[in-house]
């Protein structure tokens, strides 16, 4: 059962492999994020989705295996984007796709 304030997204999505969660997406969108112990598991993610939200999904241009898999699956880069904070970063481990919010 789908609450009131998810009615207009896609429900969250799931990855498995060896028989445990190693990945979910809340929804493969602009607002929305992913995230994978393995680019592998956000390439299944990514090749599930029936559909991307609004105008896309932000790929890290630092994961560039990830990057060049969604090229050569048809995807194409509309905006690069600059990821900039103040103070320290950590990258996060394993792969991910961000959320314009963050």
């Amino acid at each position: 059962m789908r609450s009131p304030t998810r009615s207009n997204r896609a429900p969250p999505r799931v990855v498995e492999r060896a028989g445990r969660v190693t990945g979910y997406a809340t929804d493969l969108a602009f607002f929305a994020h992913a995230v994978g112990e393995t680019t592998p598991d956000l390439q299944a993610l990514i090749a599930a989705a029936p559909q991307f939200g609004g105008p896309g999904i932000l790929v890290p241009a630092s994961d560039s295996v990830l990057l060049r898999w969604c090229l050569s699956h048809g995807l194409k880069v509309v905006q690069l984007l600059s990821l900039m904070t103040i103070g320290l970063y950590n990258r996060p481990d394993g792969a991910y796709l961000p959320s314009i919010l963050y």
